[in-house]
């Protein structure tokens, strides 16, 4: 059997090699072609695109880039629909997978989309699109799948594989150990992001809030993961043109051992967050994004809180700032709170741990099934 798969950036390619490692299992003699990152890639995939073409984000980037994605788009219809696929999947980057889907199920093959669009938060009537679309919708959250069944959209809460993969509990010193950082620091990880444009955004602006906690607690430390040479040299560029000298560590990728050896976290809105959750670890949670683009989205968006932790726990706990409320004093106190109230990083622990458990799921294999149980329902 043929399967159709594409994944837009790190985080789906994680999700993708997980869901392709359990389908081998399960199926040996499956093969899987579309656009993967290495991770997928290695588990088994063959991609006809770099993944790196479809990592952009925002109303404003998505436009410049517009020709070059729809023609891409187009092609692997064509080539889906030639090579007789027996199912697609689709792996999150709604915005580019849900018109595959589209004309693949109007061609007669059985459609997958693995990570829902954040229909439930903004442009809600694309639920109608992924109606006509979508024969499975795997989701990672508990929310999601209520929604979709609210709509008639065939759904399986999956859960997260995050939270398969980190133990609920993580030991603070062995990640310092391990990543050579003193064990009697005070330590703040700082995550801009792993696209160009939020450390653009982001990246000066996070150092200005570093400073800022470095001059009212001396004795701090500050470790960064980037995810690549190209967002390090990028985040490197904003330390060079940084007025202050900032007691800084930057580390290639590890970011998981980053953030289990911090006592807290300034992030970038994203999976990040659930990740740092699932490490309980106290966040501060920032966005910066193209002027335009936050014109757009505020119109749309109908959420109070923008971070996945606030939307999970029965009550928003994590700090959230958004656009120009990203400001030195007001994120540098929301962190440095966390170092000195113990009782309010322990709700957050026990809140977090709650959670962790609810997500915990077995997720790859749990989607495989599903998906192997509608491949079997083909014809």
């Amino acid at each position: 059997m043929r399967i159709g798969i594409i994944a837009g950036e790190a985080s789906g390619d994680l999700l993708g090699s997980g869901l392709i490692t359990e389908l081998k299992k399960l199926r040996p003699d499956l093969t899987f072609e579309g656009i993967a990152g290495p991770r997928m890639i290695e588990a088994g995939a063959h991609s006809l695109y770099p993944m790196d073409r479809l990592s952009v984000m925002g109303f404003a980037e998505v436009l410049g880039r517009y020709a070059e994605l729809r023609k891409i788009r187009s092609n692997l219809i064509t080539h889906f629909r030639q090579s007789k696929i027996d199912v697609f999947i689709g792996v999150d980057a709604p915005d580019f997978n849900l018109g595959v889907e589209v004309k693949l199920h109007q061609a007669g093959i059985k459609t997958v989309q693995y990570v829902s669009p954040q229909v439930w938060a903004w442009r809600q009537y694309r639920v109608k699109k992924i109606v006509r679309s979508t024969d499975l919708m795997l989701t990672l959250l508990p929310f999601e799948a209520r929604f979709y069944k609210e709509h008639q959209v065939p759904v399986k809460f999956v859960g997260h594989p995050l939270a398969d993969l980190i133990p609920m509990i993580n030991d603070k010193a062995a990640a310092r150990h391990l990543l050579n950082l003193p064990q009697d620091k005070k330590y703040i990880a700082i995550l801009p992001g792993s696209r160009s444009n939020e450390i653009q955004y982001l990246g000066s602006r996070f150092l200005d809030i570093a400073s800022w906690c470095y001059r009212q607690m001396s004795d701090l430390h500050f470790i960064t993961p980037l995810p690549n040479l190209e967002r390090r040299k990028q985040f490197e560029e904003c330390i060079a043109q940084h007025p202050d000298e900032l007691p800084i560590t930057l580390v290639d990728g590890m970011s998981r051992e980053a953030v289990s050896a911090a006592d807290a976290v300034l992030l970038a809105s994203g999976t990040a967050a659930l990740e740092t959750m699932l490490l309980k670890r106290p966040m501060v949670v920032a966005y910066r994004m193209a002027p335009l683009t936050y014109w757009i989205s505020r119109k749309l968006v109908k959420l109070k809180h923008f971070s996945l932790p606030n939307l999970l726990l029965p009550e928003p706990l994590v700090p959230e700032f958004l656009q120009e409320n990203v400001q030195p004093e007001q994120v540098g106190q929301a962190l440095l709170q966390y170092l000195s109230d113990e009782s309010k990083v322990q709700e957050l622990t026990r809140s977090f741990d709650e959670v962790h458990a609810q997500l915990r799921r077995n997720a790859s294999a749990t989607a495989a099934a599903a998906v192997l149980e509608l491949l079997d329902r083909k014809g």
